[in-house]
């Protein structure tokens, strides 16, 4: 436990707690005001209303949602890491901000902290532990950093990607990061507020949330008129949103919420058609937005998932704008991550393995104390204060002594499922999205970098092709993906129906699906390919997960957990990476000093042992 706060640290506390609470309060007061348009906004010809319905009429389904997110707030120490948990996060202001200065403290003891992991939520982690004064070695089994957002150059000099990358608007703890690197405002392409599906024959649809007020009013008229629902079904998504959490939030957001988690042992699918959705709405239009979050098409993600995001769109304007970054994740960023790290003498060592996590037990055989880790081929031992595991799923299960699951909260772990992804590269000899010009659309000629090609520059949907979302990297991401004299470069990333085939296949199936949306793009030709299968990727937010994910801090005093797939409250993402890495670093700098704190903890170990 950490050390008790000052009188004076306790008073600051109040004040700030205050200004909260009134920000907190001028906050619902504009939402309750939007929410009476919410309510009441015609969404086809004039004639339909959006009015909640009796909560009594909602099937509420048991579970441990609103209770296990208070388990999981009691069990930390550090404020911070509690300001990312619960409904207070999702109106957070500051967050940014936290994320862009640092942890604001420098802590009395040093540690020798070991992190198995070079991913975004690991590096994050060592930004802040360094900057509070201790001392971080980083171990990635990988030769490059990044972990599921990992790019690299092939022999070529290629860009290659595990996936598609995509910066939501409400990526705020992200965006505090690259802002505190120095990579936010020159790495990142902000997009045209639009979300664009396409559509076999190249009809287009969309959510256009370009809108002279903001959320809500700015997202309920993008899905009034949008092109990609039949009115029949707009009719019948509106009965559906209108009697959602989304509509109990803007007047009452803990309550909205509260249903949001409640809603996590059941499926989109479920919750959708319980009170009028219809299939349509979920075939056209919600299937798309699914497997761009989860991979899982409505009928096996999470409603919770799907309805954290939706929740996110109402409260926040800028929740729906989408970046992309200006070349790869490697250049855009991770290297500003290493320079801010190398700068303060972190050690990453790739190619580096975790073999063991070398540990003590107690007379039941429950593990008390990490001792350190054995790493690369010769399983060299590297005694740590504290030692924090940094994985995604398939990392963690594999790391993890057996003896850990003697505790439920790392057994639980195990019950945490992936889904498998293929991402396809395809350069073309033309710009494939661009649908009016075909003399523009065979045009390469002269430096049309910086997005000038022809097409759509802009995340892409689709409910006709395998691959959900796609984009053009040379409009998107032209800083290091445009090639002078060539066109499009296609990346689209398949789900699990589709990664059992060949990579030849798969580029053969891209390449179809493609000229099946794009018609006209039949007469180019494609000059190159890349294909990179992950057989584990996200966790599966299916229904049910979400009280299987550990907190940050675990049973064994010194031994921290980090990965987008622990607890926080964001999806297994960029944010949720960095959520994690964030918390766990203000549970080590809050728990690090004093008599009863990591150091004299790790101190008093190394006298037993002796």
């Amino acid at each position: 436990s950490a050390l008790s706060k000052p009188a004076d640290i306790t008073s600051v506390t109040h004040h700030c707690r205050r200004a909260k609470s009134l920000e907190r309060t001028r906050r619902m007061t504009k939402l309750a005001l939007a929410s009476s348009f919410f309510a009441l906004v015609v969404v086809v010809g004039g004639s339909f209303a959006f009015a909640p319905a009796p909560e009594s009429t909602l099937r509420r389904p048991t579970t441990l949602g609103t209770s296990t997110t208070a388990t999981k707030t009691g069990s930390f120490t550090s404020e911070g890491a509690k300001q990312q948990i619960g409904n207070d996060s999702f109106l957070n202001e500051n967050l940014m901000a936290r994320a862009q200065n640092g942890p604001g403290k420098k802590n009395e003891e040093s540690l020798k902290i070991g992190i198995i992991g070079a991913g975004l939520a690991g590096m994050v982690a060592a930004m802040d532990l360094a900057d509070a004064g201790h001392q971080v070695e980083m171990f990635e089994v990988r030769p490059f950093v990044g972990g599921k957002v990992s790019s690299w150059q092939d022999k070529e000099g290629n860009h290659i990607e595990m996936g598609l990358h995509v910066f939501f608007g409400c990526y705020y703890n992200l965006f505090g990061i690259m802002k505190r690197t120095g990579g936010f405002d020159k790495n990142l392409r902000i997009k045209e507020h639009i979300h664009t599906f396409v559509n076999e024959g190249g009809r287009l649809g969309s959510l256009d949330f370009k809108f002279p007020i903001g959320a809500p009013v700015s997202g309920l008229q993008a899905f009034a008129k949008t092109e990609q629902l039949e009115i029949n079904d707009k009719v019948a998504n509106a009965v559906r949103l209108g009697t959602s959490p989304i509509v109990r939030a803007l007047v009452d957001f803990d309550g909205g919420m509260d249903m949001v988690r409640e809603l996590d042992d059941i499926s989109f699918t479920e919750w959708f058609t319980q009170l009028g959705g219809g299939r349509g709405s979920l075939d056209r239009m919600w299937d798309a937005i699914a497997y761009a979050l989860g991979f899982l098409d409505c009928d096996n993600i999470s409603a919770r998932a799907m309805l954290t995001i939706f929740m996110l769109f109402a409260i926040r304007t800028e929740a729906s704008v989408l970046r992309m970054l200006d070349g790869s994740p490697q250049t855009g960023l991770h290297d500003p991550i290493i320079k801010y790290l190398e700068d303060r003498n972190v050690k990453i060592n790739l190619s580096s393995p975790c073999r063991d996590i070398v540990h003590d037990v107690n007379e039941e055989g429950f593990p008390t104390r990490v001792r350190g880790i054995k790493v690369g081929a010769k399983d060299q031992f590297r005694e740590f204060d504290v030692v924090v595991a940094a994985c995604d799923v398939p990392g963690i299960k594999k790391v993890l002594p057996d003896d850990f699951r003697k505790y439920k909260e790392f057994d639980n772990i195990y019950n945490l499922d992936t889904v498998p992804i293929a991402t396809v590269q395809l350069r073309f000899d033309g710009w494939v999205t661009e649908l009016n010009d075909d003399i523009r659309m065979m045009d390469v000629s002269g430096d049309q970098s910086d997005g000038r090609g022809a097409g759509i520059d802009n995340l892409l949907y689709s409910v006709d092709t395998e691959f959900s979302c796609f984009a053009d990297l040379a409009l998107t991401s032209p800083g290091e993906y445009y090639k002078e004299g060539e066109g499009s470069l296609i990346q689209a990333v398949f789900d699990e129906r589709a990664t059992s085939r060949s990579n030849e296949q798969l580029v053969e199936d891209c390449i179809a699906q493609l000229q099946n949306i794009f018609p006209s793009s039949r007469k180019l030709t494609c000059t190159w390919s890349s294909v990179v299968k992950l057989g584990q990727s996200l966790y599966r937010e299916k229904p049910g997960q979400d009280k299987f994910r550990p907190t940050q801090a675990t049973p064994i005093p010194n031994f921290f957990l980090a990965g987008s797939y622990t607890y926080q409250d964001y999806l297994d993402s960029m944010e949720g990476a960095t959520r994690s890495g964030l918390m766990v670093a203000d549970e080590i700098i809050a728990r690090a000093d004093g008599p009863t704190g990591l150091k004299a903890f790790s101190e008093e170990g190394n006298l037993v042992a002796a």
